[in-house]
C-alpha cells in the first residue's frame, strides 16, 4: 500500500516542478480538465439527490454509495472491485485457508457466471463441476442481470443446506441441475502421493499456508519414498488452481529454482515495475519435474509455471491455461472496507505477458471424458480366463534358473510399477502420462543441471508482498 502511494506523491512533485518551467497553455489544459471532473462529479451528486428523494421507496443510501463505487471499479476489468466490509472479511477469511460455501472459483462473462474451478474435496467437486462451466441459475432463479457479488449471495447459505445450481456446459446440448449441500470449505493447499517413484505435489491454492506447507509435505514424500535418490522426480499439479498470492506464488516457484528471475510486474509508471529473482536452494534437488496445467489453472498457477518452463526446469504437460496475467492490489479505504484494483501485469522471465493468451503446455494431454454411467461397466471382460501368449505359458517351457530370487523380485516389482501407472490412466490420464515422462528422464539420468542455464540470465530486483495475484471470487 505505502509502495502505491509514495509514487502517486512522486509523480504530483514531478509535475509541480515542470509547471513552473513552462508556459500557460499546459496550465490552462489541466485547468479545463480539472473543471470537467468536478462537472462529473456535480453530476453523480445531483443524480444521488434525486434518487434520494424521487425514488419510489426510500432506498439504503449506503448501499447506493457502494453501489455506485462498485460499478466504477468493475467497468475498469473484471478483476477490480469494492469490497464491502463483509466482502472484506470473506477475502481475509479465504486466504488464512477456511471458509464457508460450495468451493467454486469463479469470474463472470458476458453478464453470466463462469466457473474457473472447483476446488478440491468440496461440494462442487464431488458433484462435478468442471471449469468453464456456466452457473445460469440457483434454485431455480436466473443469475442474469446480477453483478458477481450478487451471484455469489445467491450462492451463499448455511453449512447443510441444500443449493441446485444449472449448468450449463459446452459439448453438452442442454443445460442441467446440480444438487449439493452447503459446507465449512476448509482448503487443504498441498497434498502428496508415491505413484511409483515419482513424487506428486498437489497444490490447490496459493494461501498464507502454501509454501510452508508444500516444504513440509515434500519432505515427508521423499522420506517415504525412501529417500531422494530413490525419486525419480517431481509432478506439480496446478490443475484447476485458481490462483491466490503473488508472494506465495514467489516462494513456490524459488522453491525449485537455484536462481534467475521469477517474474516481473509493470505498472502504469516506470517507477512501479519491480523483479523477483530467485535464491539459492532446490527443493527437489534437480530431480525431473513435470507441471500439470489446465484450464483452471489461473493467475499465480501461472506465475509458477511460467517461471519453471522459461527456465526449463520442467515440462509441462495438460491444456492451455486460464490467461490471467494481471496483479490486484487490495487497498483498504476504511477501517472495514477495500477496493480490490488491478495495478500491474506480470510478465514471464521470458519477458511475455500471457494476459487473455494462457500458457500453451510443452506437451498437450487432453484429459478424457468421463464415461456416462451407462457405459462405465461396458469393457469388462466377459471371462476371467487369460488368453495371452508367453513363452512362460508354452506347457513343459524351461525354467529360468539363471537369476536370483531378490532379482527375480526386482524384475516383477518393476513389472508390478508399469502395471500401476497402466491402470492410473483410467483414473487420471494426465497424471499418469506426467509419470510416465519422469520415468523416461530418469532412465537416461536428466537432472536440472543439464539444462544451459545460459538461456535465462539472472538479473537483479528487489520486491514487495504486498499484492495479490487473485481476481475472481470464491464461493
Amino acid at each position: 500500500m505505502k509502495h502505491y502511494l509514495m509514487a502517486g506523491i512522486g509523480g504530483v512533485l514531478a509535475g509541480a516542478l515542470v509547471t513552473t518551467q513552462i508556459a500557460g497553455p499546459l496550465i490552462a489544459q489541466e485547468a479545463e480538465s480539472n473543471a470537467s471532473i468536478y462537472e462529473q462529479l456535480e453530476l453523480f451528486g445531483n443524480v444521488f439527490e434525486r434518487v434520494r428523494a424521487d425514488y419510489v421507496e426510500a432506498p439504503d443510501e449506503k448501499k447506493l454509495i457502494e453501489a455506485a463505487i462498485n460499478g466504477m471499479l468493475t467497468s475498469l476489468d473484471p478483476h477490480s472491485s469494492f469490497l464491502s466490509a463483509n466482502d472484506y472479511e470473506d477475502m481475509q477469511t479465504q486466504t488464512r485457508g477456511s471458509f464457508g460455501g460450495l468451493g467454486i472459483e469463479v469470474s463472470q462473462e458476458d453478464g453470466i457466471v463462469k466457473v474457473v474451478s472447483p476446488i478440491d474435496d468440496t461440494p462442487a467437486s464431488e458433484a462435478g463441476v468442471q471449469p468453464g462451466d456456466f452457473i445460469t441459475h440457483v434454485d431455480g432463479e436466473s443469475l442474469m442481470g446480477l453483478t458477481l457479488d450478487e451471484a455469489v449471495d445467491k450462492m451463499r447459505g448455511p453449512v447443510g443446506s441444500e443449493i441446485t445450481v444449472t449448468i450449463l456446459r459446452e459439448g453438452t446440448p442442454e443445460p442441467f441441475d446440480l444438487t449439493m449441500t452447503r459446507d465449512t470449505i476448509k482448503l487443504t493447499v498441498v497434498k502428496t502421493r508415491i505413484e511409483g517413484h515419482s513424487v506428486v505435489l498437489r497444490v490447490s491454492t496459493f494461501n498464507d499456508e502454501t509454501y510452508d506447507t508444500l516444504e513440509t509435505e515434500l519432505t515427508k514424500a521423499v522420506e517415504e519414498a525412501g529417500g531422494i535418490d530413490k525419486v525419480t522426480g517431481f509432478v506439480l499439479d496446478l490443475r484447476n488452481n485458481p490462483g491466490g498470492l503473488l508472494n506465495q506464488a514467489i516462494s513456490v516457484s524459488d522453491a525449485f529454482l537455484d536462481a534467475g528471475e521469477i517474474v516481473s510486474t509493470r505498472g502504469r509508471k516506470p517507477e512501479e515495475s519491480e523483479r523477483w529473482n530467485a535464491e539459492m536452494g532446490d527443493l527437489a534437488q534437480g530431480k525431473p519435474m513435470v507441471v500439470l496445467i489446465n484450464g483452471g489453472s489461473a493467475s499465480a498457477s501461472e506465475i509458477v509455471t511460467g517461471a519453471l518452463q522459461d527456465h526449463r526446469r520442467a515440462i509441462v504437460v495438460g491444456e492451455k491455461s486460464f490467461g490471467k496475467g494481471s496483479v490486484q492490489t487490495v487497498m483498504p479505504v476504511t477501517s472495514d472496507s477495500a477496493i480490490r484494483l488491478t495495478t500491474a501485469r506480470y510478465y514471464t522471465p521470458s519477458g511475455r505477458s500471457i494476459q487473455a493468451l494462457g500458457i500453451n503446455p510443452d506437451i498437450i494431454v487432453a484429459q478424457p471424458a468421463p464415461k456416462p454411467v451407462d457405459e462405465e461397466n461396458s469393457d469388462e471382460p466377459l471371462s476371467q480366463s487369460s488368453f495371452s501368449r508367453s513363452e512362460a505359458e508354452l506347457r513343459g517351457a524351461l525354467n529360468n534358473d539363471s537369476i536370483s530370487d531378490e532379482e527375480r523380485k526386482q524384475i516383477e516389482d518393476e513389472a508390478a510399477e508399469v502395471e500401476a501407472t497402466a491402470k492410473l490412466r483410467d483414473e487420471d490420464y494426465q497424471l499418469a502420462y506426467a509419470v510416465d515422462i519422469l520415468k523416461g528422464l530418469s532412465a537416461v539420468n536428466f537432472t536440472a543441471s543439464d539444462v544451459i542455464s545460459a538461456d535465462t540470465p539472472a538479473v537483479t530486483g528487489e520486491g514487495s508482498g504486498t499484492t495479490e495475484g487473485e481476481g475472481a471470487a470464491t464461493e
